[in-house]
């Protein structure tokens, strides 16, 4: 049986450290599904197809890593696609309150999904895209940050938004 991962997140943008993440969770799994949450208590800059467009630009030596999108119970998409596993990253001890909570609610919805935690690389472990924003909207460099692609499609947005 196919081993199939989903990483879910919003992906506004995708970072260095969500690229972490996604390659050694396809190191590990047949399958990864990068899915694009639309997260309703946030005001997202990228649209979804703009962010999922970004993540398959970064993604194209991940032969094994599809991008979907998708809104509703993660747990209800995994079951969609024949997923048995969420691969989750976590940056700091902050994070994993939030994650185990998550994690809890997913298990009461469905105990056959499986969630599996990725220390994130020590570099990128302050990183968030909502810091990436911020540093890239008044002009600072992010080119350590993300993909140069996700740099520019950064530069654009600020750009036409000025």
């Amino acid at each position: 049986m196919k081993k199939i991962a989903v990483v879910p997140g919003s992906f506004d943008p995708v970072t260095y450290g969500h690229l972490d993440i996604i390659k050694r969770g396809a190191s590990v799994f047949d399958e990864i599904r990068v899915v694009v949450l639309n997260n309703s208590s946030k005001k997202p800059l990228f649209t979804i197809e703009e962010r999922m467009d970004l993540i398959r630009q970064v993604t194209t030596s991940l032969p094994n890593v599809h991008v979907d999108s998708f809104s509703g119970l993660l747990v209800e998409y995994a079951k969609n696609v024949n997923a048995h596993a969420i691969v989750r990253g976590l940056r700091a001890v902050s994070d994993f309150e939030y994650e185990m909570q998550i994690t809890s609610m997913n298990r009461v919805l469905d105990e056959n999904i499986e969630t599996f935690f990725i220390m994130t690389n020590n570099q990128y472990s302050f990183l968030s895209s909502s810091i990436v924003k911020e540093v890239a909207k008044y002009g600072g460099n992010i080119s350590e940050l993300v993909p140069k692609q996700v740099e520019l499609a950064l530069k654009e947005k600020y750009e036409a938004n000025k």
